[in-house]
C-alpha cells in the first residue's frame, strides 16, 4: 500500500474523520434516553431543556469564522473531533441532572463545530460533479462505524454486562485516539479559494437559509422525541434501541452512497419534495401510533429520509461563492440551531400534556419544507439561485 498517496488525498481525510465522530456521537446518542432516565431521573420536562442546551454550540456556530483568524479549518476540525470524545468519555462519571447537563455541552461544542469545519471543508475540497456521491460516502462511513459502535454496545450490555459508564469513555476514547493519528499523519492541506473572515448573509442564499432553518427545527423533533418515545410510551430496553440504530446504519451504509448519486442524477429539487413529502406521512403517523412494531418502523423510515438532506449542501454548492463556504457554513449551522435552542423545550412541556400534538407540528415543519423545496430550480447556479427571485421576480423553469 502506498500510505504517502493516501495521505496526500484530502477526501481519505474526510472519510476517516467522518468514521470517527459515529464512536462518541452514536454511544453518546444510544444510551442517552435509558441513561437519563435510568441513572438521572429525566422527564420529558429535563430532557427537554437538555436537548435544548445541547443544541446551543449549534447555535453559536458563527463564532467558527472568527477561529479562522488564529486556526486553519483542518485543524479546528481536528480540536472539535477530540473535544467531542473527550465530553462523551466523561458522561458516565456524572449520573444526574448538572452533570449530564455539562457534559452534553461539552461534547456538542466538539459535535457542532467539526460538523460545521467538515460541511465547509467539503464543499471546498469536493468536485460539484463528485460531491453528491463522496457526501453519500461520508455518511456511508461514518454508518458503518455506527454499526461497529451499536454491536459493541448491545455486547457491552447483554453479554459482557459493562455499565454506562465503561461504555461511553470506550466510545470517547477512540475518537480522541483517531484525531492524534489524523493530526499526525496528515498534513495541512491547501485551500482552493481563501475564505472571507467575516460574516457573510446574502439576499440570494434565502432559499437555502430557510430550508437550513425547517431542517433543524424538523429534524430536533425526530433527535430528541422518536427516541423518547420508544422508550417512554413502548419501555424499550438499551439492547433495543441500538438494534434501532444498527439498522438505520446498516441502512444507510448500504444506500448513502447511492442516494448521492441519484441526487447527482435527478436534482436537488427532487430529492428534498420526496423526502419532505415523505416526512409529512411519517410524523402524522408518529402522533397517532399504539404499536411498538409500527413506531419502530416509523423510526428506521423516517432516519432513512434524512440522508436526502445532501441535496440542501448540493444546491447550496451550486449558487455559493467559493469565498463564502466557510462563513456561510458558520452562519447555516447557526439558522439551523435557532428553532433547535427554542424547541426542545417548549415541546417537551407540551409533551406532558400532548405527545401526540409533538409530532403534528414536525409535519407542520415538513409541509413548509415541501412548500419551499419546490421554488429550487431545475438547474440551480449562481444568478439562477430560485423560481421566485428575491423581490417577488417568477423566473422560468431552468432545464438540464
Amino acid at each position: 500500500m502506498n500510505l504517502k498517496k493516501y495521505r496526500n488525498r484530502p477526501d481519505i481525510l474526510l472519510l476517516l474523520m467522518a468514521g470517527a465522530v459515529p464512536l462518541s456521537f452514536a454511544t453518546w446518542q444510544a444510551l442517552l434516553n435509558n441513561f437519563a432516565i435510568e441513572q438521572a431521573a429525566f422527564t420529558g420536562a429535563e430532557i427537554g431543556i437538555l436537548q435544548s442546551l445541547r443544541e446551543v454550540p449549534g447555535f453559536l456556530a458563527f463564532a467558527v469564522v472568527f477561529l479562522l483568524f488564529v486556526l486553519r479549518e483542518q485543524t479546528i476540525a481536528l480540536i472539535s473531533l477530540a473535544l467531542l470524545g473527550v465530553g462523551t468519555a466523561l458522561t458516565g462519571f456524572f449520573p444526574n441532572v448538572i452533570g449530564l447537563y455539562a457534559t452534553t455541552v461539552l461534547m456538542s461544542v466538539g459535535y457542532h463545530y467539526y460538523e460545521t469545519i467538515q460541511t465547509s471543508l467539503s464543499l471546498q475540497w469536493l468536485d460539484k460533479e463528485k460531491a453528491p456521491e463522496v457526501l453519500g460516502q461520508i455518511i456511508a462511513v461514518g454508518s458503518f462505524t455506527s454499526i461497529v459502535t451499536f454491536a459493541v454496545i448491545w455486547l457491552a450490555f447483554d453479554i459482557a454486562g459493562l455499565g454506562f459508564k465503561a461504555v461511553y469513555i470506550l466510545g470517547g476514547g477512540v475518537t480522541v485516539g483517531i484525531a492524534l493519528v489524523c493530526w499526525r499523519l496528515f498534513p495541512l492541506f491547501p485551500a482552493k479559494v481563501r475564505q472571507h473572515r467575516q460574516l457573510v448573509l446574502r439576499k440570494r442564499y434565502w432559499l437555502y437559509y430557510a430550508l437550513t432553518f425547517l431542517s433543524g427545527a424538523r429534524r430536533q423533533i425526530f433527535v430528541v422525541f422518536a427516541g423518547f418515545l420508544m422508550v417512554e410510551k413502548f419501555g424499550y430496553s438499551v439492547a433495543a434501541i441500538s438494534v434501532l440504530f444498527l439498522i438505520n446504519a446498516i441502512l444507510s451504509t448500504l444506500f448513502a452512497s447511492r442516494i448521492g448519486r441519484l441526487i447527482g442524477v435527478v436534482g436537488e429539487r427532487t430529492a428534498l419534495v420526496f423526502e419532505y413529502a415523505g416526512l409529512v406521512i411519517v410524523f402524522i403517523a408518529y402522533a397517532f401510533v399504539n404499536n411498538a412494531q409500527i413506531a419502530a418502523g416509523l423510526y428506521i423510515v423516517d432516519h432513512f429520509f434524512f440522508a436526502l438532506a445532501i441535496a440542501i449542501k448540493t444546491y447550496f454548492q451550486k449558487i455559493a461563492d467559493p469565498a463564502d463556504i466557510a462563513s456561510s457554513a458558520g452562519v447555516a449551522f447557526t439558522i439551523n440551531h435557532i428553532a433547535a435552542v427554542i424547541l426542545p423545550a417548549i415541546l417537551g412541556v407540551l409533551w406532558l400534556n400532548s405527545p401526540s400534538g409533538v409530532f403534528l407540528v414536525g409535519a407542520v415543519l415538513a409541509g413548509l419544507s415541501l412548500i419551499l423545496s419546490l421554488n429550487i430550480p431545475l438547474n440551480p447556479a449562481h444568478g439562477n439561485e430560485v423560481i421566485l427571485g428575491q423581490r417577488g421576480i417568477t423566473r422560468p423553469v431552468s432545464r438540464p
